[in-house]
């Protein structure tokens, strides 16, 4: 009888378990939706908090709207950007146009060039800029106007109309070689690039540039509470696109809602700390499983899908296509991007080496580039932090590239590369540290590609681990 009875217990203690999973109180409802939301809330607004993140990073070094922060020697550990490119000169100009259109001047191609993209906060490109852009290198006046803007516009101006207020402009001056006074050269010839506001235009001020160099500036994603503060920064500030007002009532459910404070509640915030390491963790596997190799049988991939460069070139203009996800996991690791593809610059990246092992800090690995690479201006291997895809920290140096300076070549024209946390006897020139504590990453840069990139008649191999030095 007793026996019976606990046995009765225990199917009356699992049957009321189950009706609580089927009916759970309002309190764990409100919990599960916000949490639900909160997930998708990340990956739908990944490009824009990227943005801001930048921009309060400019606001922290002192500068302001309409300003330029630009680095006075090449990158160092402290750029905390997403795969920064250490072998340009980088000139960031953050623009605003709630009180009225912003000029972006420019300079032509001649003692120096300027390769890079204007865009909106959403990270789409507005227009390329440059030689591979529409000036063609001839400099040119570009103008930003605000949403609806029906007023006068310049002769010979460039007109870039964006659907929303705030933008900012990555363009970057190519050193013709890794040398300091080269290096001085691009420095001086991208401080010729103008920023102000239209209506000033008659008697432009000078612009003003806030030097970064040797001073941190992090923009790395925060997969917490801070994720959702920067989004709500974000929506406070700008206006609601037509493709993404399905996202209104969806960011209210969490707090984030247009002309009201963000304020939560301690298990709100526990709530959103947990959705944001979720996220975290799907975007990631998006990361590792999404891209297809760029050459057969090889780990090098081209780490933009397709949809999304199509999206991004057309504001995403396809009526049955809004890539979302893959735009999100674009920028969990990036903040470009370009009207036109491949024709500046082309990327390859690779999370492992020819085995198929994850690249590990501790272990030494060697990449072989072929002789006569395919570009026109330089190639360059970079390594990023796996974890953060930021430069890794307090390392001496991030990469090397066709324009290092003491850089060696092999007999046959290709170049030895190392990466490891010690250099092999001999190669400290063509060498690349790494913390024996981190995984890392490796992006491959084209810039001026040629044909031979994209018909893969040349190819880049895989990294291969060798044994430490």
């Amino acid at each position: 009888m007793k026996k019976s009875l606990a046995i009765l217990s225990l199917v009356c203690a699992a049957a009321m378990a189950h009706a609580q999973a089927q009916n759970p109180s309002a309190e764990e409802l409100n919990r599960r939706t916000i949490g639900r939301r909160a997930v998708e809330a990340v990956i739908w607004g990944m490009p824009a908090v990227n943005t801001e993140l930048m921009h309060q990073a400019m606001l922290k070094l002192g500068g302001k709207s309409n300003q330029i922060v630009y680095w006075s020697g090449l990158l160092d550990w402290k750029n905390q950007t997403l795969t920064p490119n250490p072998d340009v000169i980088y000139f960031m100009a953050f623009f605003d146009t709630k009180a009225g259109p912003v000029v972006i001047e420019i300079p032509p191609a001649g003692d120096g060039v300027i390769n890079g993209s204007i865009m909106d906060p959403w990270q789409a490109a507005l227009e390329d800029v440059g030689p591979a852009g529409v000036d063609k290198g001839r400099g040119g006046k570009y103008l930003i106007t605000p949403p609806d803007y029906q007023g006068a516009v310049p002769d010979g101006a460039i007109v870039l109309p964006s659907a929303n207020f705030l933008g900012y402009a990555l363009l970057r001056s190519i050193l013709k070689s890794g040398s300091d006074a080269d290096v001085k050269t691009a420095v001086a010839y991208g401080q010729r690039i103008k920023l102000y506001p239209l209506s000033q235009a008659a008697n432009a001020p000078e612009t003003v540039f806030i030097d970064a160099m040797g001073k941190l500036y992090d923009s790395t994603i925060p997969y917490d509470v801070s994720f959702f503060q920067s989004l709500d920064r974000f929506v406070q500030q700008e206006p609601w696109l037509v493709r993404d007002k399905a996202m209104i009532d969806q960011l209210r459910s969490i707090g984030i809602e247009k002309g009201k404070p963000f304020n939560l509640d301690e298990p709100t915030k526990e709530t959103l700390n947990a959705a944001a390491r979720e996220a975290h963790a799907w975007l990631e596997l998006k990361y590792q499983t999404m891209f297809q190799p760029y050459y057969e049988g090889r780990h090098w991939v081209f780490p933009i899908a397709p949809d999304v460069i199509k999206g991004l070139q057309s504001q995403f203009a396809d009526p049955d296509s809004y890539p979302v996800e893959g735009r999100g996991v674009t920028y969990t690791m990036a903040f470009f991007s370009t009207k036109r593809s491949g024709v500046g610059q082309f990327y390859l990246m690779t999370l492992q080496d020819k085995d198929g092992q994850n690249l590990a800090g501790a272990n030494t690995y060697r990449l072989t580039v072929p002789a006569n690479a395919p570009v026109r201006q330089y190639w360059s291997a970079t390594v990023y932090d796996r974890e953060t895809h930021a430069l890794v920290r307090e390392m001496q140096r991030a990469g090397r590239s066709s324009q290092s300076q003491g850089l060696q070549a092999n007999a046959d024209g290709s170049v030895d590369i190392w990466f490891g946390p010690k250099a092999p006897a001999g190669k400290d020139d063509n060498w690349v540290p790494t913390s024996p504590t981190r995984p890392f990453e490796v992006l491959f840069r084209f810039y001026g590609p040629d044909k031979p990139v994209f018909d893969k008649s040349w190819a880049l191999p895989d990294i291969e681990k060798v044994a430490a030095p």
